[in-house]
């Protein structure tokens, strides 16, 4: 772990996986994603993105691929803009945009 940095592009609708140099792993786009704000890279190099105007949280592996949608607006995430992943109590902690959290507890 943190041999790799996650950028957000907002106006592309991607996160950019790079290498410690710079280079391009991957790319990942999605209909689920509009929009990333936030994101969270777990213990295990699990990946939460947020999305912010699609109203979702994706969870993607250390490489960049989806591995599902976690949460939706029908979950009551609207404009999501933080998350992160609590270990301690295996709970997903999401703000959005009016300064509320929202916790999802992980089964």
């Amino acid at each position: 772990m943190g041999d790799k940095i996650y950028v957000t592009n907002m106006d592309k609708h991607t996160l950019l996986t790079l290498a410690m140099d710079g280079t391009v792993i991957s790319t990942f786009s999605d209909i689920d994603l509009n929009v990333p704000r936030g994101f969270n890279v777990t213990a295990r190099g699990q990946v939460l993105v947020c999305g912010s105007r699609s109203n979702t949280i994706i969870q993607l592996d250390s490489e960049g691929k989806k591995l599902a949608t976690l949460a939706t607006e029908k979950d009551g995430v609207n404009k999501p803009w933080s998350v992160f992943y609590s270990c301690s109590n295996d709970s997903v902690l999401v703000g959005v945009e009016n300064k509320d959290i929202i916790v999802f507890k992980v089964t």
